[in-house]
């Protein structure tokens, strides 16, 4: 398919804020698309080149694409950031200075594709200047339309109103002809991350016309592979110890550390075990990843030499282990709060961070163990295997303690322990549940001391959009602004509360900071925004933030259904994705426990 052909099912996605829409569309154009178009195609719908895990950026600021844009146009660069400044889109610019200009576009999706990733591949002295030059060369073949899509991926500004989640949902309409094939197709991608390989799979199946039973095979043997993040299990809540017994009965209690998510894969390159346990070279590669399935690996060397001493020592092929990792003062052995912890994400001086604040990393799930993939034991048996291979610490390696309960009393106490030693509070697991990848459900309970009563709950949600700042919030650009929950079953956003105060001064204007590099065009088509709270600005949904209130309370307005009484921010969590913030399911079990 021809790139200009690609760009006007963009636009027609872009126009529209139906969700059945959106997903008609992207079935119509999956069906015109070979397997490696396919797979191509829907990286760049999600304004990517390829899964987060992989860690392919452009490094391409927008004052470096305004260059571009003057470059390619032949165009003062002064004339393209007055137009920028009063359009707020670098690609509306670009479509409106390209127009008239003489090119038929004859690239197709792969050969754009290709020119993108040749972009972003360019490192090392004098590679900010070649990637203005490709860029350049790349806007001089494409047609105004095309122009404008692909200015916005190297800025991660195409974002269409909707995740990988509603490209499953395509895909299975192409198939079946509704979203019977969603849960088969989110399984998959959970133990993957990819969403081009499941693109790509189905294409191939409805190109050689082969039947359903023949690819639900295919699909189950999508399994756990080293090197490859899972998309981690989540947590819901309960408001008490008494409902979390009664959907808990029998359950293994552990700590809740303020920490940082790390899922760590250390595997044998060669697939095998070592000849000697005394040779000095080691064939075992590391990977670690955070919960939004960046990979951290570079960022914390402790962490992956630990995770080499640990199949060493242990003599195994691979393990794959979640965990939570946590900064500590190495004076006092003090845990930091997970603001410091979240100062390690950073790619310059890994050395001094790592003497100024090392991490203890608390190891709580197996996934896979010597060649087995775990997924489907339960935690009882996953368990087992951790107790065998850290029973003692390993470098910075710890095994998450975990006691078995069975009544209220048992697990107060523990609770009242954990949060007396400065943690945030108890995890609750059933014992004999499986590890589901990407889901939250009541498998996993988590408890914070705000739960014992009505008042400072606190919940992750996503920024949809701000208003403008009047009087004393007029210096900061920003007045109030609102969140929402997210909903995974219709792969949406909800709101649930407009927040006009509870933020310091510097608070309002980091906000503001963030909001301006997040902001949208228009309202997402992914909001359920009612006319009354509609935004004067909106964003992208990509800023989740921890918010604190004093109870939620039912809302006629707001389109979760609940809004928030009070709310504060407590602070930005850019450890989580926005389809990882509360849900709509979570508010209720608050509201109604």
């Amino acid at each position: 398919m021809l790139f200009k052909d690609f760009s006007v099912y963009l636009q027609k996605i872009e126009k529209t804020t139906l969700r059945l829409e959106i997903t008609d569309l992207l079935s119509q154009l999956f069906s015109k698309l070979s397997p490696t178009e396919g797979k191509l195609a829907s990286y760049l719908l999600l304004g990517q080149l390829a899964p987060n895990y992989q860690g392919i950026e452009f490094n391409l600021a927008t004052k470096t694409m305004i260059k571009v844009v003057s470059r390619a146009y032949n165009l003062p660069e002064e004339e393209v950031k007055k137009k920028y400044k009063e359009i707020g889109d670098l690609g509306e610019v670009v479509w409106q200075v390209a127009e008239g200009k003489e090119t038929e576009g004859k690239l197709s999706i792969e050969e754009v594709y290709r020119h993108l990733y040749k972009v972003a591949k360019e490192e090392g002295e004098g590679s900010v200047e070649r990637k203005q030059y490709l860029m350049a060369e790349l806007l001089k073949q494409l047609d105004p339309l095309s122009s404008k899509y692909v200015v916005r991926i190297p800025l991660g500004k195409l974002r269409l109103g909707f995740s990988q989640l509603t490209i499953l949902d395509a895909l299975s309409w192409r198939l079946v002809g509704d979203k019977s094939w969603r849960p088969l197709l989110e399984k998959a991608y959970n133990v993957r991350s990819d969403i081009g390989i499941i693109v790509e799979m189905i294409l191939n199946h409805l190109q050689k016309k082969e039947k359903l039973e023949v690819l639900k095979e295919l699909l189950a043997k999508m399994t756990v592979q080293s090197g490859i993040p899972i998309r981690p299990a989540l947590a819901s809540r309960l408001p008490s110890f008494e409902e979390i017994i009664a959907k808990l009965p029998q359950a293994g209690v552990e700590p809740k550390y303020d920490g940082l998510r790390t899922q760590i894969h250390a595997w044998r390159e060669k697939g095998r075990k070592k000849d000697s346990l005394f040779s000095k070279e080691t064939d075992v590669k590391v990977k670690i990843f955070s919960r939004n399935l960046e990979d951290l690996t570079p960022m914390f060397p402790e962490i992956k030499e630990s995770a080499i001493e640990l199949v060493e020592r242990s003599n195994l092929q691979g393990v794959i282990l979640d965990s939570e990792s946590i900064s500590f003062d190495p004076q006092t052995g003090r845990f930091y709060p997970f603001q410091e912890t979240i100062k390690r994400k950073r790619k310059y001086n890994v050395a001094e961070l790592r003497r100024q604040r090392p991490v203890r990393t608390y190891v709580f799930d197996i996934l896979y163990f010597d060649g087995e993939d775990l997924l489907t034991q339960p935690l009882s048996k996953r368990r087992s295997y951790l107790n065998k291979i850290l029973a003692k610490p390993v470098g910075c390696l710890n095994l998450t303690p975990q006691h078995l309960v069975k009544d209220k009393k048992e697990m107060e106490t523990l609770f009242e322990e954990y949060v007396s030693a400065g943690l945030e509070g108890i995890m609750v697991k059933k014992i004999d549940s499986v590890y589901q990848a990407g889901a939250r459900n009541f498998n996993w309970v988590k408890f914070k001391p705000s739960a014992l009563t009505s008042v400072e709950d606190t919940f992750d949600l996503v920024v949809l959009g701000w208003y403008q700042g009047k009087g004393k919030r007029n210096k900061f650009g920003i007045g109030a602004f609102l969140v929402g929950v997210y909903n995974p079953r219709d792969d949406n956003y909800l709101t649930v509360s407009k927040i006009g105060t509870g933020l310091t001064d510097d608070q309002w204007r980091e906000l503001h900071k963030r909001c301006l590099e997040i902001k949208a065009p228009h309202k997402p088509a992914n909001y359920v925004v009612p006319k009354e709270l509609a935004c004067d600005f909106w964003t992208e949904p990509s800023l989740v933030v921890e918010i604190k209130a004093d109870e939620i309370t039912r809302s006629p307005l707001h389109t979760s259904g609940y809004a928030l009484r009070f709310p504060r921010l407590v602070r930005f969590r850019d450890d989580k994705l926005p389809t990882q913030a509360t849900t709509p399911e979570e508010m209720k079990e608050m509201m109604e426990g």
